[in-house]
Formats: C-alpha cells, structure tokens, sequence
C-alpha cells in the first residue's frame, strides 16, 4: 500500500471515510503508526500550504481537517498503549490572538495526549492572558502557541514578556511552532525550542521533561 499517495488523495480530498479506511488499513499491516501519522502529517501540511497559496479555501481545509482528525481518531488507541496510567506532564497548547489557524496546533495536541501527556487544548484566537492563567490554574510544565501569520507572531514574544514581568517566567517551558516560526525567532524571544512538524514537537517536549 503506498500511504504517502492514498494519505494525501484522502486528506486533500476532504474524504473522511476514506482516511479511517487507510488508518485502519495501517495498522492492519502493522505499520509503525508514528510512521503513518507523518504521512497524513504531509498531507494536511500540504492542505495548508494550498490554503496560503489560495488555491484551496476555507471549507476545502476544514474537510481536509475533519479527514485528518478522523484519521487520527484511529491512530490515538495504539499511540496510548501501555500509557494510560502515567502522565509525562501538563501541557497547555493553543493559536495565538489574532489567528485562528488550528491544524497543525490540533494535531500536535493530539500526539502530546497519546504519548502520555496532559494537554489543555485552548483552541484559536487565545488571548495570552488566557495562556497564562490556564498554565498557572493547572500548574503546567509546558506552553505551546502556534502562529502560522507574521503578524501574530508578536504575540508570541509578548507571552514570554509577560511570564517575565511576572515573574514566572522559569514555571514554563515555551514551544513555539507555526510556519513563520524559526529558530532564530526563538532565540531572539528566549522561547525553549521550536519543530519541523508534529512527531518532532512531541519529542522536543519529551526531552524537555527530562531536563
């Protein structure tokens, strides 16, 4: 079975039956399901770029969002095996004000809970007091934002700012991520890292644990 083509014929095309088939199909064919999940992981990147570029539009990424999630749906039972009774940790995760981009953020979200994390899903367009609070009410270890707009990605530096201001700031982890996102900018705010794509923000949060 080629995943990589049917993944993103399924995701592209919106068809949510379609992805659960092929995510059942996976695991039928025990393939490693970190390796499947990075396969649709393209597909709903692609669907993405697609909707910068304008080729696709608002509901042609939301189908392609809901096969995602479906897909996910199916991956999420395998990915918690053997975790269900340890917590890596607390981790509060959302969209930066202003942006209400949220696929990347959803599917990052969804990986941190299945490796055993707990994540508090704030969704799009968070205020950062909203982040803060959240983070200190659940006495999580980890804050995740996404920016996927240049002009969002201020928000970002004005969260750290703020932990700062209020003294709190080594409570936190920062993760930033979204596509205007570089390491440079991470450095430049004193954020905690940054990732490539999904599987590779769980590990950074992995490893951040451990620190």
């Amino acid at each position: 079975m080629n995943l990589d083509t049917k993944s993103k014929e399924a995701i592209l095309n919106g068809k949510i039956e379609a992805a659960e088939k092929l995510a059942n199909k996976a695991i039928e064919d025990n393939i490693d399901v970190n390796i499947a999940i990075d396969a649709f992981s393209l597909a709903i990147r692609k669907a993405g770029d697609l909707f910068e570029e304008g080729e696709f539009f608002l509901p042609e990424l939301m189908r392609s969002a809901e096969a995602m999630k479906a897909a996910m749906t199916i991956f999420k039972p395998v990915l918690m095996k053997g975790k269900e009774d340890r917590s890596l940790g607390k981790v509060v995760i959302g969209t930066i004000e202003g942006d209400i981009h949220d696929i990347g953020k959803t599917l990052v979200a969804s990986l941190l809970s299945a490796e055993g994390f707990e994540v508090y899903d704030l969704g799009a367009d968070v205020p950062i007091s909203t982040f803060i609070d959240k983070a200190v009410e659940v006495d999580a270890q980890i804050i995740c934002m996404s920016a996927l707009l240049t002009t969002t990605m201020v928000g970002q530096k004005k969260l750290i700012d703020t932990l700062k201001e209020r003294n709190i700031r080594e409570k936190f982890k920062v993760l930033l991520g979204g596509a205007p996102v570089s390491k440079g900018w991470v450095e430049e705010i004193g954020a905690d890292g940054t990732a490539d794509n999904a599987i590779s923000a769980v590990k950074l949060a992995k490893k951040l644990m451990m620190l």
